[in-house]
């Protein structure tokens, strides 16, 4: 079961009931922060989740909404014993960010390890998750992360005998890997059949709709899309911040053929983002507005 939830889905500024942008994506003991904005340590408690699971933090951009949460968050990591090192992914410059946010954050018992996306060919393994960063349009460098978790073959017994496999290895190469045995190399594919169709989630946010988007968040079971503007009179609004409405993200959802999508980063003006979610909706019935806390467990489909 792979678990994703919205810890913050305010832009710009918080709100008394709306943390500042993340998102946290759980699977087998292990977490993915993506965006630490202000409160971000706060809103964990709130979901009742913990910091010491998180391997990886994915950052979209360095806008203060994004990032300005990453010291207190360092320190509780700290707190809660982490000793393991963490990563950073993020844009070019993203070691210079946390070098200086770290100036508040010192003395950690951990050491962090920054990677700086250049091109959108990068790829990253978090435990059993793929992730993939993409290029969008913002006003300073921003990126979307698609994440996959892949789904092996079903265990085939006649592929199995057909390769001479031992019996008392199947279990092996099905759930751990290769292995030798009795001086000979055995691999899952000797025992496993073709893979089967895995999870994926694409998370993008302060950016104008562009066509990567629609590529990488292609055949999504969740697509997490930033909702800044829900009214149609906020376009102009929208180009000059390099921002989308409800009805921009609904297109790339169905453009991209997910199946479903949640709009997050609202603007500060916007107090009730359920007002405008039939504007998507007309476009992408299985939009639905995020909140704080909002979560879901996606499991692979049945066969």
């Amino acid at each position: 079961m792979w678990r994703v939830t919205l810890l913050g889905t305010g832009g710009t500024m918080p709100l008394k009931n709306r943390w500042l942008s993340s998102c946290l994506l759980s699977y087998n003991g292990h977490s993915i922060l993506v965006d630490c904005g202000e409160g971000t340590q706060i809103a964990l408690k709130w979901a009742e989740q913990k910091a010491k699971p998180i391997d990886t933090i994915c950052f979209t951009h360095f806008h203060a909404d994004h990032i300005s949460g990453l010291p207190g968050f360092l320190l509780t990591l700290g707190n809660e014993g982490r000793t393991d090192p963490l990563t950073i992914i993020g844009p070019v410059g993203a070691e210079r960010y946390v070098k200086a946010l770290c100036l508040i954050a010192p003395n950690l018992p951990f050491d962090i390890c920054v990677h700086e996306v250049t091109s959108d060919d990068t790829v990253h393994q978090a435990e059993s998750i793929t992730i993939r960063p993409f290029r969008v349009r913002h006003g300073v460098p921003c990126l979307g992360y698609s994440f996959t978790l892949p789904r092996a073959g079903q265990f085939d017994c006649e592929k199995a005998r057909l390769n001479g496999v031992p019996l008392r290895i199947w279990s092996h190469l099905q759930h751990h890997g290769a292995i030798d045995y009795e001086s000979r190399h055995y691999t899952p594919d000797m025992v496993l059949g073709p893979p089967r169709k895995g999870l994926k989630v694409t998370f993008t946010t302060d950016t104008r709709p562009v066509e990567n988007i629609v590529r990488f968040a292609a055949d999504s079971d969740l697509f997490i899309c930033e909702g800044m503007f829900g009214e149609e009179d906020k376009r102009d609004r929208a180009l000059d911040t390099y921002h989308m409405l409800y009805t921009e993200a609904a297109q790339m959802a169905q453009r991209a053929k997910v199946r479903r999508l949640w709009l997050t980063h609202f603007s500060p003006s916007m107090p009730d983002p359920e007002e405008f979610l039939p504007l998507a909706a007309a476009i992408f019935p299985a939009a639905e507005c995020g909140f704080d806390g909002k979560s879901i467990d996606l499991a692979y489909e049945t066969i």
